[in-house]
């Protein structure tokens, strides 16, 4: 029995099914509704968005932190392209379906994920590291040192 009347959305309910009771929720169906005109390659993109990523300089190098659970490395793509542009893709792929599988609910994502970031000119392209661990893709960019110029004191006469 739901805690809500059917009509507040048309839920059905089996009380047999645990995931059935779910409590009535207002903001259901607002954005799906709002979403249906919007193509599937686009709803697809939002893995885009979905795959966080840090940047942090260091004296040394530049760092970058990927979140990228569930994929292995071999599912992830890391390249250096012309311009000093740093580029990180891969897919999340789905799972397999049984025809029998009832699904109550799918939040995580899947899809093509593709970020770019322009490098510094004081990034050394050619000694690039990735490594991942846990679900996290670590690339280090190291960076040239920086020349320190001394300061020379120039006397001024008059």
């Amino acid at each position: 029995m739901s805690l809500i009347p059917s009509f507040f959305g048309g839920r059905r309910t089996n009380i047999f099914d645990p995931f059935s009771l779910d409590m009535w929720d207002p903001f259901d169906g607002v954005f799906t509704s709002a979403l249906a005109n919007v193509p599937d390659s686009a709803r697809k993109m939002s893995a885009f968005a979905n795959t966080n990523i840090d940047w942090k300089q260091t004296p040394e190098a530049h760092i970058f932190k990927a979140d990228l659970p569930r994929l292995k490395k071999e599912e992830v793509k890391v390249e250096v392209e012309e311009g000093r542009i740093l580029q990180i893709s891969g897919e999340k792929s789905k799972e397999q379906e049984d025809k029998n599988d009832k699904w109550h609910r799918i939040e995580r994502s899947t899809g093509k994920f593709l970020r770019r970031f322009m490098l510094p000119e004081n990034a050394k392209l050619d000694q690039v590291k990735a490594s991942m661990e846990n679900g996290v893709l670590t690339v280090i960019v190291p960076k040239e040192e920086e020349i320190k110029s001394e300061a020379k004191n120039i006397e001024i006469s008059g």
